[in-house]
C-alpha cells in the first residue's frame, strides 16, 4: 500500500507518515478508512494559526502531492456579518431570572452583539426591588469579592462575578453598554430552598445551543429573503 504523508506548508512539517504522528501537538491525526484509498487529517480544535496550505504526499514514483488551502473562520464574525444591519443588542445568559444558593458565586455574563465596534464602556447596575434604591457595581465597593472582566471582539463579553452571595445580593441586575439597549436579570438568593424553576449552571450552555440553531434558521430565513428579492 502506497503510503501517505501530510505536510503543513507554513513550516514544513511532517504533520502524519501513514498511520504515525510526528508532531507533539496531539491536535494532529490521520485516519485511514479501511479497504479504500481515503486518508483523512484531522485536527481538533482548530485555531487561526492553523489556516493554510496542507499537502497530501502520496510514496509514488515519481511522488504525487495534492494541496488543500484550509480557512478558518470566526463564527462571531460571520454571526456579525449576517446580521450588520441589525440593531446593537445586549443580553445576559440565564434570564429572566437566575437562582444561587447563599454563599455560592453569582457568576453573570451579558453579551453585547451586532455592533459596528465595541462599545466604549460597560456598567453593571444593582437595584434592590423591594427598596427601589439602584447602585453602580465596581470592584473596589464596599461589598468586596466584585470582579469585572470584559473581553472586546466581534461580539464583547462582559463577565460580572459576586464572590459569597448573601441575601442582600437578591435583586434586579443589568449590563449597560455604551452603544446598546440595557439588559437586565433577575437573582434569587436561596438558603436551601430548592423552587421547581430553579435556573442550573447548565442554563448558559442551553442558551449557546440555541444560540446555534437560531444562526442557522437565520441563515435559512435570509437566504429565502434573497432568493426572493433576486427572482421578483
Amino acid at each position: 500500500m502506497r503510503k501517505v504523508s501530510w505536510i503543513r506548508h507554513r513550516d514544513l512539517h511532517i504533520l502524519t507518515a501513514g498511520g504515525y504522528t510526528y508532531t507533539s501537538d496531539q491536535r494532529f491525526q490521520a485516519t485511514h478508512s479501511p479497504q479504500t484509498d481515503d486518508w483523512t487529517l484531522h485536527i481538533k480544535w482548530a485555531q487561526q494559526r492553523d489556516a493554510g496550505v496542507y499537502e497530501c504526499q502520496v510514496s509514488t514514483q515519481p511522488v504525487r502531492s495534492f494541496f488543500v488551502t484550509l480557512h478558518v473562520v470566526d463564527c462571531d464574525e460571520i454571526y456579525q456579518r449576517m446580521f450588520s444591519d441589525a440593531v446593537p443588542s445586549a443580553r445576559i445568559l440565564g434570564g429572566p431570572d437566575l437562582h444561587v444558593d447563599i454563599g455560592s458565586t453569582i457568576n453573570l455574563t451579558c453579551v453585547i452583539q451586532f455592533s459596528p465596534e465595541p462599545p466604549a464602556y460597560i456598567f453593571w447596575y444593582h437595584e434592590d426591588e423591594v427598596s427601589g434604591r439602584k447602585q453602580v457595581i465596581s470592584y473596589d465597593s464596599t461589598r468586596g469579592g466584585v470582579s469585572v472582566v470584559t473581553e472586546k471582539g466581534a461580539a464583547t463579553t462582559s463577565y460580572l462575578l459576586l464572590q459569597d452571595a448573601t441575601a442582600e445580593d437578591s435583586g434586579r441586575y443589568s449590563c449597560s453598554p455604551s452603544n446598546a439597549e440595557v439588559a437586565s436579570v433577575r437573582v434569587h438568593v436561596l438558603n436551601g430552598e430548592r423552587p421547581a424553576a430553579m435556573q442550573t449552571g447548565s442554563a448558559g450552555l442551553s442558551n449557546s445551543s440555541k444560540c446555534i440553531v437560531a444562526l442557522l434558521a437565520a441563515g435559512v430565513l435570509r437566504a429565502r429573503l434573497l432568493r426572493a428579492q433576486l427572482t421578483s
